[in-house]
């Protein structure tokens, strides 16, 4: 059942803000691991993570639980938000790129060659001059009309291509379709690979078949020894579902789109609102 805190918590006072919580959340004693996605969760519309929320992470740490990042971005690009939180799991790509403890520990890529091929479909049905993402191991790159930098700072050291003659392996191809014909005709197409529309635009992402946040959390798992039910994890996006329902504790940002917060066990603050810091604060540090 999903809880829901209220806009209006918080503005309480510390003491009523810690009862909400503590009587929704209960206690997170057997928690071993924390896991946020970034956009839209950990990250604020500002593309940073509040020093609040730091500080927050830093003392759950203390306290022997392990930091992850569960992302949809690529490793290179997610580690340029992430550089002072030095994640203990880092989950890039959709789950197609898995690091714990600094080490690789599952990768799952497109040969260079079943790239060029998905390219060639996603140009076939959605036009020569469709708009197109590629994330490697290395890098991410872009065909897009306009320079993505220009408007957003975030995407960091992305690099352009036409992708005429792209020759890499990857991890995850993103396509911007506007029609849900010819999304449905791709998704036909590219039977092999896992497929999901993000919530803020027209943009569809492929991986392999099967590879998504929770399977690579699965991956985790088998490393450290860590349970499903000893993570809590936190999302706002279609891709964060079933790593919400696969943890033992699944938390929608307030900002979620209805479909995650349907799913989740609870709702706290936005993303804007330091609501992770105040859950964590509330129902670790001050029980």
């Amino acid at each position: 059942m999903t809880i829901f805190i209220k806009k209006e918590y918080f503005y309480a006072s510390r003491k009523t803000k810690n009862k909400i919580i503590q009587a929704t959340a209960g206690k997170e004693g057997n928690i071993k691991l924390l896991l946020f996605d970034l956009d839209g969760t950990l990250l604020g519309s500002d593309k940073t993570i509040s020093q609040r929320t730091l500080i927050t992470l830093q003392e759950c740490r203390k306290k022997g639980i392990l930091i992850g990042v569960s992302t949809s971005r690529g490793e290179q690009n997610a580690l340029s938000f992430i550089d002072e939180l030095k994640p203990d799991v880092l989950i890039a790509s959709g789950g197609a790129l898995v690091k714990y403890r600094g080490e690789y520990i599952y990768k799952a890529a497109f040969s260079a060659e079943e790239t060029r091929q998905m390219i060639a479909a996603a140009r076939n049905v959605c036009g020569a001059d469709c708009e197109i993402t590629i994330d490697t191991i290395d890098a991410h790159y872009w065909n897009y009309k306009i320079d993505p930098k220009e408007q957003d700072q975030s995407w960091g050291d992305s690099i352009y291509t036409d992708f005429r003659d792209f020759g890499e392996s990857s991890l995850k191809m993103c396509v911007e379709i506007f029609d849900d014909a010819q999304a449905k005709e791709l998704q036909e197409l590219l039977k092999e690979c896992d497929c999901i529309r993000f919530s803020d635009g027209y943009w569809y992402k492929f991986t392999r078949k099967a590879v998504t946040k929770e399977h690579a959390i699965m991956e985790v798992c088998a490393v450290s020894g860590i349970e499903p039910a000893e993570i809590t994890a936190f999302g706002d996006d279609y891709a964060d579902i079933g790593m919400l329902e696969l943890c033992g504790k699944g938390i929608a940002m307030g900002n979620a789109i209805d479909a995650v917060k349907q799913k989740a066990d609870l709702v706290i603050g936005s993303n804007d609102e330091d609501g992770i810091a105040i859950y964590l604060a509330a129902s670790i540090l001050e029980t």
